[in-house]
């Protein structure tokens, strides 16, 4: 028996939107929280965080952005972007009339909450960032760039589980088959008897479209154009909020070099780190669990 309901909305120019919705339980009711996938992810990822949150008496709303899970995919790929992100959850913010809430966001998720603090910060109670930053490794940005949009159709559930293990077994060297299996289940859709994964393809046109670009800069100039400067954002998030940083310990988005800049750059930002996990912890972990609650515990 699921412990959600479904909640539609739309987007700023009419795309149906979906979050899986979790009732508080127990305790008092308190800001509610908004949890944010990654790139290639959907609102399932975080289907046992949820109701742990929602134990401790806050509502919790676990999207599906634009173009994955329930949520309706976007004709223009260009728009698959986190300004436009940004702009779908303050659309969720009215929908259901909600003023202030905690973001959760990992990796892409992250990216969401940083932007949506600099022109939304009032909404923002409190925030985890799950393995993500101001900046992000090269090397596990070419990772992710490398599968993005590429997963095939698969017939069997074994041969879903099998491709999530390829692309995510150095992340998850714990894992064993019924943790693919169940990583697999979360990744894919059953499609016209086989399994597709859920999400647009099409999530990869900005991804390419940049690299275009760099490539082309560099050619002309002999030089690498340099990454965009998020830290402003990053500034905007860290102020006047609690704030936390989760990473994998062996994450390769997020190495000990970034973290230790993030923490430098945000010195009350509390930090936890996961071991034996890369990119990116499921945020049940015992480190990482035992972080968000003391998050809670402090955020309205």
């Amino acid at each position: 028996m699921q412990d959600f309901t479904d909640f539609f909305w739309t987007s700023p120019e009419g795309l149906p939107l979906h979050a899986r919705d979790y009732a508080p339980r127990g305790g008092d009711q308190k800001a509610p929280v908004i949890c944010i996938h990654g790139l290639t992810r959907n609102a399932r990822d975080f289907e046992d965080l949820a109701p742990k949150i929602a134990a401790k008496g806050r509502r919790v709303l676990a999207v599906d952005v634009r173009g994955r899970g329930l949520s309706a995919r976007d004709p223009n790929p260009m728009n698959y972007q986190p300004g436009t992100y940004a702009a779908d959850i303050v659309a969720l913010l009215d929908a259901a009339k909600i003023d202030k809430a905690v973001f959760v966001g990992t990796s892409m998720g992250g990216l969401i909450t940083m932007v949506l603090a600099s022109f939304k910060p009032e909404a923002i109670a409190a925030a985890v960032l799950n393995d993500v930053g101001p900046e992000i490794s090269p090397v596990g940005l070419a990772r992710i760039a490398g599968y993005t949009g590429r997963a095939g159709r698969f017939e069997t559930w074994d041969e879903a589980a099998a491709y999530v293990r390829d692309i995510n077994q150095a992340a998850f060297p714990g894992y064993g088959p019924e943790d693919w299996d169940r990583a697999a289940r979360r990744t894919f859709d059953a499609q016209d008897g086989g399994f597709v994964a859920a999400y647009d393809p099409d999530i990869a046109a900005p991804i390419r479209a940049a690299a275009e670009a760099a490539a082309k800069v560099q050619a002309e100039t002999g030089q690498a154009p340099p990454p965009p400067n998020m830290y402003p954002l990053f500034s905007a998030l860290a102020k006047d909020r609690p704030l936390l940083l989760i990473r994998g310990a062996i994450s390769d988005l997020i190495d000990p070099a970034i973290a230790e800049r993030m923490r430098a750059a945000a010195p009350d930002m509390a930090y936890a780190e996961v071991p034996g996990v890369g990119h990116a912890p499921m945020l049940t972990e015992p480190e990482a669990w035992a972080a968000i609650e003391k998050l809670l515990e402090t955020a309205p």
